[in-house]
């Protein structure tokens, strides 16, 4: 679904394959529970990865530095504010993830 991101214009929030298992309706419904919830199920597509790995890949994607100018200037401008808003949850919610000791 990321692919089709980096080739689309005019994005919306419902278009984002937020990190979470239900869709959030707003920034403040992504979490940092929800967030590791989806990114160390066993369910997760690439459950064969350390939590570590899978944790940095969901970081590389939604990193402000990437996110920001590659996929962000894409999203309607009436909604750009409150994707941002929701890229930003979802990357400190990642990063405070990866502070946490994993045995895998």
């Amino acid at each position: 679904m990321w692919k089709s991101l980096f080739s689309s214009d005019g994005l919306r929030w419902a278009d984002f394959p937020w990190p979470i298992f239900k869709p959030p309706a707003e920034p403040e419904d992504i979490t940092t529970t929800a967030v590791g919830a989806y990114v160390l199920s066993k369910y997760y597509p690439e459950a064969h990865k350390s939590t570590k790995d899978r944790i940095k890949d969901h970081i590389k994607r939604w990193h402000p530095d990437r996110f920001e100018t590659k996929v962000l200037p894409k999203v309607f401008q009436n909604e750009r504010e409150k994707v941002k808003a929701g890229a930003g949850t979802v990357v400190r919610s990642l990063n405070e993830l990866l502070n946490r000791k994993y045995d895998d």
